[in-house]
């Protein structure tokens, strides 16, 4: 009877879940948006369609990855950037980039109606001009986002990491509780 009832609970035992969350974030780079879009275990997504929305649904535009989850985009109007990601079997990730970095990517202001609405809600800083031409300029922004990618992916790696271990941590809490009442439980009867 022990036997089955050994076998009974570790039948019913929870089996770990393969689950990983598709991430996908943008970011101003010279005069376009540059973004990526991956799952948390760090497989980047390759060729998969981005739509981009504004804040009224109508579409932007559209653009691809490429074979390390990144892609590019040039923004025309000055109003928020709503980017989509649908990878299949129902992983979909979304993020939108404020009016405000779109409208400074253009070099244009942001309308009053997109801020009274809602639609710019980060802070543009102040610009200073280098001494640089614009050639050094983008060669060091260049240089940065190549260096800045592997840490990025590693974040995310890192991340998710931290989040497994709590998960499984709390996990070992709770079947340690479980243990010890069982013992306690078990030494009653024994005594009794």
């Amino acid at each position: 009877m022990k036997r089955f009832a050994l076998l009974l609970m570790l039948c019913a035992a929870p089996i770990p879940a393969l689950a990983h969350k598709v991430l996908l974030s943008v970011f101003p780079s010279g005069d376009v948006i540059e973004g990526e879009v991956g799952f948390s275990n760090g497989t980047m997504a390759v060729d998969q369609l981005i739509t981009v929305r504004g804040p009224d649904g109508t579409v932007l535009g559209e653009t691809t990855t490429d074979s390390d989850g990144f892609f590019l985009f040039k923004p025309v109007l000055p109003v928020a950037h709503i980017f989509r990601g649908n990878l299949g079997a129902g992983h979909v990730a979304e993020v939108k980039m404020p009016a405000q970095e779109v409208a400074a990517i253009l070099g244009k202001p942001v309308s009053a109606a997109d801020t009274a609405a809602g639609v710019g809600d980060a802070v543009v800083g102040t610009v200073t001009n280098a001494p640089l031409s614009a050639e050094e300029r983008a060669a060091i922004a260049e240089a940065v986002r190549d260096e800045i990618r592997p840490l990025r992916r590693e974040m995310v790696a890192t991340r998710e990491h931290q989040n497994l271990q709590s998960i499984l941590g709390g996990i070992g809490y709770i079947l340690g509780l479980f243990g010890l009442g069982f013992y306690l439980a078990a030494r009653r009867k024994l005594a009794a």
